[in-house]
């Protein structure tokens, strides 16, 4: 009887052993993607910015990094991200059945199909009244002048007069190129008083990431 010899392998190593090294590199890919995955879900993401409105702090196309924050972390001076659905945006129609399945997943992933995030500064804390504006042009807080170094050169702090009360859990936002910027001014008469809920904060942003002239951190604002 003849018997067949099994092959050698031809690399000088066990196949054995070669199958379970793929395994290992098959799972440190899978554990470093769900790292990248859990890191963008739940403690930065990368948004780009669309508009003028936020000029000259940022300027349209740059992409910046947003840490995300506790609603308790937020404060007067900030550069937030938020999602302005129902609020500076018509809130889209519900997703349904595997539409919606794959919106719920997305949104673990960190993923945000369908909404609408904007880009603008924490002028008003909860419980803050905002006024314009004073003798000089300034924003008040509680009645006192709010100093704004970050305001587009040339632009007044606000061309429109207003005086709103910033209700609790809400923010009072602008952008920083206030002659042309769609901010909390122009949802005044909208629910809310053109104030956005501070569990719509998606996250503050830290840094320019692109294009790399423009590449550097975006300090926590100096509004006082």
């Amino acid at each position: 009887m003849t018997t067949t010899q099994p092959r050698p392998s031809t690399s000088g190593e066990p196949a054995g052993r070669r199958s379970s090294r793929g395994a290992r590199a098959v799972l440190v890919l899978a554990i470093a993607l769900l790292l990248v995955l859990l890191v963008r879900s739940f403690v930065v993401q990368t948004f780009s910015i669309p508009s003028d409105s936020m000029q000259p702090t940022l300027q349209p196309g740059e992409r910046v990094l947003v840490w995300r924050v506790d609603a308790s972390d937020v404060q007067r001076g900030d550069v937030v991200v938020f999602d302005g659905t129902g609020t500076f945006a018509d809130a889209p129609p519900e997703p349904q059945g595997l539409a919606a399945v794959g919106a719920g997943v997305a949104g673990v992933l960190g993923f945000r199909p369908g909404e609408s995030d904007f880009v603008k500064r924490v002028v008003g804390l909860p419980g803050d009244r905002i006024t314009c504006c004073d003798a000089q042009g300034r924003l008040l807080v509680d009645g006192t002048p709010l100093e704004e170094p970050y305001v587009q050169p040339g632009d007044a702090p606000s061309e429109l007069r207003f005086d709103i009360e910033v209700p609790e859990g809400r923010l009072w936002v602008m952008g920083d190129h206030r002659s042309d910027s769609v901010d909390s001014r122009s949802h005044l008469g909208s629910p809310g008083g053109g104030t956005i809920a501070l569990d719509d904060v998606i996250g503050r942003v830290v840094a320019i990431t692109w294009p790399l002239d423009a590449v550097g951190t975006v300090g926590r604002g100096s509004a006082s």
